[in-house]
């Protein structure tokens, strides 16, 4: 499986993800992430799709992590799963790029 493969199975299945990132600002970090979703940022404007995360354990605290493709070195699913409602704190509708399934 590809990377991208990997990320999307990760949401379908609801799992943990441990990414190996080139971070512009802190160069190559690794992270325990939940995936969200895979398109355009909101928060960039330049239309680039990016992977977008829920990145657990930064130093920072928890925050969003959007990356570029060529920035994702590795992806592993871990075991653990997650409970979506637990992470998506914004108000209905959800407007996935990668249709799911998590019930809410």
């Amino acid at each position: 499986m590809d990377k991208h493969e990997i990320f999307i199975k990760a949401i379908h299945e609801k799992k943990r993800v441990r990414v190996k990132v080139n971070s512009e600002e802190k160069g190559i970090i690794v992270r325990e992430c939940i995936p969200f979703d895979f398109g355009p940022s909101r928060r960039y404007k330049d239309g680039n799709n990016r992977y977008h995360f829920w990145d657990l354990d930064s130093p920072d605290g928890s925050h969003n992590l959007s990356i570029l493709p060529n920035q994702l070195i590795e992806i592993e699913i871990l075991d653990e799963s997650f409970i979506p409602k637990d992470y998506i704190t914004w108000p209905a509708p959800y407007d996935w790029f990668v249709k799911r399934d998590w019930g809410m």
